[in-house]
């Protein structure tokens, strides 16, 4: 189509980013949803693992690709409004390592969660922890029920 702009691929943007934070070390970012759109997500959604167990609403990786643009599209909006909060996950007892009576918990989160752990996965690796602003939260896209390890306190 004559003067529509060529897509640019998630790495391209993520070379981009970096590039702005290199420019102005002094410029911390609070959050780098401004940035996500619905490649990164396709791209979160390509290398989210699909034959994973199911969270508590008990969708697959199959039944969320049944409408994939449509899911991908509500959680970019979402993420975009910062009205995304993360599903309640379903907790599973496995085995301890080298016992044969007790277990452990394990969370297992939704399908459209992993995806959105993994959109931070592709967004946010190439920021060193120095340029972080404390309250960032790891520059986290989505609301995360934790700080950043390397933040102090969670700013409300």
């Amino acid at each position: 189509m004559a003067g529509a702009s060529e897509p640019v691929d998630v790495s391209t943007k993520r070379q981009r980013i970096a590039q702005l934070a290199r420019q102005s070390p002094e410029m911390g970012f609070t959050s780098l949803a401004y940035f996500i759109d619905i490649d990164w997500l396709r791209e979160a959604y390509r290398l989210t693992r699909k034959d994973g167990a199911v969270g508590v609403d008990g969708q697959t990786g199959e039944d969320y690709a049944a409408d994939l643009e449509g899911n991908l599209r509500s959680l970019l909006e979402r993420a975009k409004s910062g009205t995304y909060q993360a599903p309640p996950v379903r907790r599973v007892h496995i085995p301890k390592a080298g016992s044969a009576t007790e277990t452990r918990p394990l969370g297992i989160p939704t399908f459209e969660d992993k995806v959105a752990h993994v959109t931070n996965q592709v967004v946010g690796p190439f920021q060193p922890p120095a340029d972080l602003v404390s309250w960032s939260c790891g520059l986290l896209v989505f609301i995360s029920p934790e700080p950043a390890p390397w933040t102090s306190r969670l700013s409300t």
